[in-house]
């Protein structure tokens, strides 16, 4: 599949070229930090949610679709329990500190990742963790709001996996009787 290689080419180019205009020699781990929180989370979640479409002709469509679903509920739990637990940011005087939905989001797609292209785990942790440290080193969250958003999002997507169609978009993802994905509206009739 050589347009992977050029796929992971364009990304590596634009992310070392996002990083190499902003960063200054003052506040290096800093300025990483930012672009890795910022531009680096929406192309971690983008590709993990587009690359199934790319790689797997035949339960790419469902694969994204469930990366969707468990970024959808993860995402909701974490703005649930940030509205319940009221946790003062280290570096304002917001209170939706915990947990770090950022850290959460990254490792549902980590997750998810993991158990459709298994030997590129490594890799999907190594940047759900390079999220999830920049959220820390920004002070922008503690340690445990981040360790926390790890687990709900490693927690979200396990479940996810465990269930035939779905948490949230179930009427989409399903099966046909030979086995293969069937993505669309499911109907059914019971008398």
């Amino acid at each position: 599949m050589p347009w992977v290689k050029n796929l992971v080419a364009v990304f590596t180019v634009l992310c070392c070229t996002t990083i190499a205009t902003k960063v200054r020699a003052d506040s290096f781990d800093q300025d990483v930090s930012r672009v890795i929180s910022n531009e680096g989370t929406i192309i971690y979640l983008g590709t993990g949610v587009a690359l199934p479409l790319l790689l797997d002709s035949k339960n790419g469509k469902n694969q994204s679709l469930r990366a969707l679903d468990s970024l959808g509920t993860s995402l909701i739990v974490c703005q649930g329990l940030k509205a319940v637990i009221d946790v003062k940011r280290p570096d304002s005087d917001d209170r939706d500190s915990f947990p770090s939905c950022h850290a959460t989001l990254a490792f549902t797609i980590a997750t998810m990742q993991s158990e459709y292209q298994p030997k590129y785990a490594l890799l999907w942790y190594a940047g759900a963790s390079a999220i999830a440290y920049s959220r820390v080193n920004l002070n922008r969250h503690r340690w445990t709001e981040v360790l926390a958003g790890a687990a709900i999002g490693y927690g979200i997507a396990k479940l996810e996996l465990s269930q035939p169609n779905g948490l949230i978009l179930f009427p989409l993802i399903g099966s046909d009787d030979e086995g293969g994905t069937v993505v669309g509206l499911q109907m059914s009739k019971s008398f």
